[in-house]
C-alpha cells in the first residue's frame, strides 16, 4: 500500500520537508498491486446479444428436437429411419438444430382399400401429431385424407362387386329353392304325360296312380 502522508497547517523546516519529500516520493514510487479487471462472460450476461441468441438457440433446438420426435412416435412403423436436422452454430461454439424432418411412407397398399383407409389415418396423425403442425406437416395430412377418402370410394365398390358376386353364386348352387321347385313341377308333368299315354294303350295292365301335384 502507499504511504498517505497528510499535511497539516505546520511549517516544516527545510530538512523537514526534504525529508517529507523523500518519503512521498518512496511511497509513490511503490505503486499499489490492483485486483486483475473481471471482464463479464457475455454468455453468461444476461443483458448481452450473445446471451440472448444462445437461449433463443436453445429453446430452438428442444422444440424442433420434440417436433419431430412427435411425428416418430405417432408414425410408427410407417415412418422411414429418423430425423435429421439442419444445425446452426451458436455463439459458444457448439450445434443447435433450427430445422428437422421425418420421412413417412404416403403410398397406397395395392388391392387393399381398407389397409389403405387403415395406413392413411395412421400418417394423418402422425403429420398432425406436434403442438404446431408446420405447413407441410398440413400439406401431408391433407395428401392422406385425400388418399384415405378413395381409399374408402374403392371399398364400397369392392364391396358391391363381392356381394353381387355372391347373390350371383347363390342363384347358380343346386340347393336354390326355386329351382328346386321347378325340378319338381316338370317331374310331375313329365309323369303324367307318361301315365296318359300308358293309360291310351289297349295292352296297359297297371293300375293307375293318384297323381298328387
Amino acid at each position: 500500500m502507499g504511504l498517505a502522508v497528510k499535511v497539516t497547517g505546520l511549517q516544516l523546516s527545510a530538512f523537514g520537508r526534504s525529508a517529507l519529500s523523500n518519503v512521498g516520493k518512496a511511497g509513490l514510487d511503490q505503486k499499489p498491486a490492483l485486483d486483475p479487471i473481471q471482464e463479464t462472460d457475455p454468455l453468461k450476461d444476461p443483458t448481452s446479444s450473445e446471451y440472448k441468441e444462445l437461449q433463443e438457440l436453445k429453446q430452438r433446438d428442444r422444440e424442433v428436437r420434440q417436433h419431430e420426435q412427435a411425428h416418430i412416435a405417432a408414425g410408427g412403423t410407417h415412418v422411414r429411419g429418423g430425423a435429421s436436422f439442419s444445425y446452426q452454430r451458436g455463439p459458444d461454439g457448439r450445434q443447435y438444430a433450427v430445422g428437422g424432418e421425418v420421412q413417412i411412407d404416403t403410398s397406397e397398399i395395392p388391392d387393399d382399400p381398407a389397409a389403405t383407409i387403415r395406413k392413411m389415418q395412421v400418417v394423418r396423425s402422425a403429420a398432425m401429431a406436434p403442438s404446431e403442425p408446420s405447413a407441410q406437416d398440413r400439406a401431408v395430412a391433407a395428401e392422406a385424407a385425400q388418399a384415405e377418402s378413395q381409399a374408402r370410394a374403392d371399398l364400397r365398390e369392392q364391396e358391391s362387386a363381392e356381394r353381387d358376386q355372391r347373390n350371383a353364386n347363390a342363384d347358380d348352387a343346386p340347393g336354390n329353392p326355386a329351382e328346386r321347385g321347378g325340378r319338381r313341377q316338370g317331374a310331375i308333368a313329365a309323369y303324367a304325360s307318361t301315365f296318359a299315354t300308358a293309360s291310351a294303350s289297349p295292352n296297359r295292365t297297371d293300375a293307375p296312380l293318384d297323381l298328387i301335384a
